[in-house]
């Protein structure tokens, strides 16, 4: 049985609505789902300790703190072994202008998001940042015109 086999609609109810407002208080989403607090509480704890939740966090505008200016950034590695690959990925979870990084397949070995304030010094961090990381052989930058879509959520009713 798949792991959302194990999920009920009232448990998918309950997903959803956290995506939307996690700040919701038990007593709010338990009349959203129509059901009673205290089961709604339960299965919230549930889904928590088995792992359906993995953080609660805080969406910032990142036009008003200066890093609007958004590339994606697919990356070459001079190889793709198992060495390479967590050296590379562990480089990359310490970089704070890279919000995402995929290990993608295609001509690509990754596919970085990266917040910068403009083009100036997105292109100091391919100098200096992502230039000196010895495996990256090949890297091709799109810039980000507007954005029209950003969901946080996964899509789950």
């Amino acid at each position: 049985m798949s792991e959302t086999e194990r999920l009920d609609r009232t448990d998918l109810l309950i997903l959803d609505a956290l995506q939307q407002n996690a700040r919701i208080t038990n007593k709010e989403l338990a009349a959203q789902i129509h059901l009673s607090p205290s089961p709604t509480f339960e299965r919230w704890k549930r889904l928590e300790r088995e792992g359906y939740i993995k953080k609660y966090i805080a969406v910032l505008d990142a036009g008003k703190l200066n890093r609007g200016f958004v590339v994606f950034c697919c990356v070459k590695l001079s190889r793709l072994n198992t060495e390479t690959a967590n050296d590379f990925t562990e480089r990359i979870g310490r970089i704070p202008e890279v919000t995402e990084c995929y290990n993608i397949s295609g001509h690509f070995d990754y596919m970085l998001k990266i917040h910068s304030f403009d083009m100036k010094q997105y292109q100091q961090f391919l100098i200096n940042v992502l230039g000196r990381i010895e495996s990256v052989v090949s890297i091709e930058s799109t810039f980000v015109m507007e954005e029209t879509k950003h969901s946080y959520g996964v899509g789950v009713v």
